[in-house]
C-alpha cells in the first residue's frame, strides 16, 4: 500500500511559508547541463522526488550528479551517452528533456517514451518536428523517440500550441546548431525565461526572452555555470489559494508576484486582499469566498496545474463557478473525487460547473497526480472529520515538506506509511 494523509478540517491556515526552486524549471536546467563539459551548479532547488529522479537519468547518460540540500553539482562528460533507457525515464514525463541537450551533444538521441502524470494526451509530435526543422531524422521506434542528424542547422520553427517542453527541446538543441533559429509561437513561461537565462550564462545567444519569439544563435560550445532556481509559482499559488479557501492569512515569500498576476487577481475576486510583496505576497480572507471562473491557459494564462485548487475554492465559494480547461483533457479525474468530498460539480467535456456548499464532507480519495494530491489536502481542510488523501506519492514528487509547512501554519496533517 501506498502511502497517505490524514486530513482533519476546521483549520485557519495563517503565518509564513517560504517557497524553494520551481519543479518545471529545475528538471530541465538539471538536463541542460548536459550541453557543456564540466561542472555546473544549481542553488534554490527544491527537496522533490523528482530530483533523485532526474539525476538517475543523467548518471545513466554518463554525467556525476550530487544532491546536497538545495544544491546539485552535475559534472557532465566530454561527450555523454545517447540513450536514456525506460527505466530511467518512465517515472516521470519531464525526463524527455534530455532529448535536445543530447541532439546537441552527439547528434544522436534515443530516450524512451516517458511516465508521469495521469492529465491527458502529451505526445511528442512538435518535439520531433522541430528537430527535424533543424536537419535530424526523428521517428518512434520500439517504444523510444530515435533522432539522428549529422549536422544541425538553424531554421524557422513555428509551433502549433505553445508547448513548453517542445519549446525547451528545440531550444536546447538550437544553442549548438549552426546559424540562426526562430521558434514562432514560443511557450512563455516563467521557467522557459529561466532556462533561456542559464544557457546565456553558459555562453548560448539567445534573445526574445519572455515573449512568443525566441531567436537563437548557435555557437560552437557552452562553458558550466552556477545558477539560481526560479521560485515555484505553482507551489506559491497553491499555498495562496489555501489561505484564500480556509479564510486564512499566509505570506508566501521566494516567488516572483508577477508570475501570479492572474492567480492572484483571481483571489481577489474572491474576496480576498492580496498584498503584492517584494519576494512574495499575502493572502487573507475574513469571509467565505465568491465564486469566479477561471479557463486555463498558456502563460500569462491561468496556470493549467493550479485548476485543482481552483476546483477547490470554487466548491466552497458562494455562487457558481465555471472552470475551463484548455490545456490537458484529463484533468477533470479531479471532479470526481471532488464529489466524493461533497463537491456539488458536473462537468462537461472541457468544461465544470460548480455551485459551492459552505463545507465539505471527509471521504477516502485518491491522487491522480500531483496537483490533484495537493487539492484533495486543500479539500480535506474545508471539510467535516478527517479526510483520507492516498497515493500522496505524487505529491513528494512537487512539493517539497508540504506536510511540515501545513502544519507550520496551523493545518492538522499526519501521513500513514503502508
Amino acid at each position: 500500500m501506498s502511502d497517505r494523509y490524514l486530513v482533519t478540517g476546521g483549520a485557519r491556515l495563517s503565518g509564513e511559508v517560504f517557497v524553494g526552486g520551481a519543479k518545471n524549471s529545475v528538471l530541465k536546467l538539471m538536463a541542460a547541463a548536459l550541453l557543456a563539459e564540466g561542472r555546473t551548479v544549481l542553488t534554490n532547488v527544491p527537496e522533490i522526488a523528482d530530483v533523485p529522479l532526474m539525476a538517475e537519468v543523467l548518471r545513466g547518460l554518463g554525467a556525476e550528479v550530487e544532491t546536497r540540500g538545495d544544491r546539485v553539482v552535475i559534472d557532465s562528460p566530454a561527450m555523454p551517452e545517447y540513450h536514456a533507457d525506460f527505466d530511467a525515464v518512465k517515472q516521470f514525463r519531464a525526463s524527455v528533456c534530455v532529448l535536445g541537450p543530447l541532439m546537441a551533444r552527439c547528434r544522436k538521441a534515443i530516450v524512451a517514451l516517458p511516465g508521469g502524470d495521469a492529465i491527458g494526451s502529451r505526445p511528442l509530435d512538435m518535439h520531433q518536428s522541430g528537430l527535424r526543422a533543424l536537419g535530424a531524422h526523428s521517428a518512434i521506434e520500439h517504444g523510444c523517440v530515435v533522432a539522428e542528424a549529422d549536422r544541425l542547422t538553424g531554421a524557422e520553427v513555428a509551433l502549433e500550441f505553445p508547448s513548453v517542453g517542445a519549446t525547451e527541446n528545440i531550444l536546447m538543441a538550437a544553442v549548438l546548431a549552426d546559424g540562426v533559429t526562430t521558434i514562432d509561437n514560443a511557450a512563455r513561461e516563467p521557467e522557459i525565461v529561466d532556462l533561456c537565462q542559464l544557457l546565456n550564462q553558459m555562453g548560448a545567444r539567445v534573445s526574445g526572452l519572455g515573449s512568443s519569439t525566441l531567436t537563437v544563435v548557435g555557437v560552437d560550445a557552452l562553458a558550466p555555470t552556477t545558477h539560481h532556481v526560479v521560485g515555484d509559482r505553482i507551489v506559491a499559488g497553491t499555498w495562496g489559494i489555501a489561505a484564500a479557501m480556509t479564510r486564512g492569512d499566509v505570506t508566501v515569500r521566494g516567488i516572483d508576484s508577477r508570475h501570479l498576476n492572474l492567480v492572484l487577481g483571481k483571489l481577489e475576486h474572491a474576496g480576498a486582499q492580496v498584498r503584492r510583496l517584494d519576494d512574495g505576497f499575502r493572502v487573507t480572507q475574513d469571509r467565505r469566498p465568491e465564486a469566479v471562473n477561471t479557463a486555463t491557459l498558456p502563460f500569462p494564462g491561468y496556470p493549467t496545474d493550479l485548476q485543482p485548487m481552483a476546483i477547490g475554492l470554487a466548491a466552497i465559494s458562494e455562487g457558481l463557478s465555471l472552470i475551463t480547461e484548455n490545456v490537458f483533457e484529463a484533468r477533470f479525474r479531479f471532479v470526481e473525487e471532488m464529489q466524493r468530498l461533497g463537491a456539488d460539480a458536473r462537468t462537461d467535456g472541457h468544461h465544470a460547473v460548480i455551485r459551492g456548499v459552505p463545507e465539505l464532507s471527509s471521504a477516502p480519495v485518491w491522487s491522480s497526480d500531483i496537483r490533484a494530491g495537493a487539492g484533495l489536502v486543500l479539500a480535506g481542510l474545508v471539510a467535516d472529520g478527517v479526510t483520507e488523501v492516498h497515493d500522496i506519492e505524487h505529491i513528494d514528487r512537487g512539493y517539497p515538506h508540504f506536510e511540515e509547512n501545513l502544519r507550520r501554519l496551523g493545518g492538522t496533517i499526519e501521513r500513514i506509511s503502508g
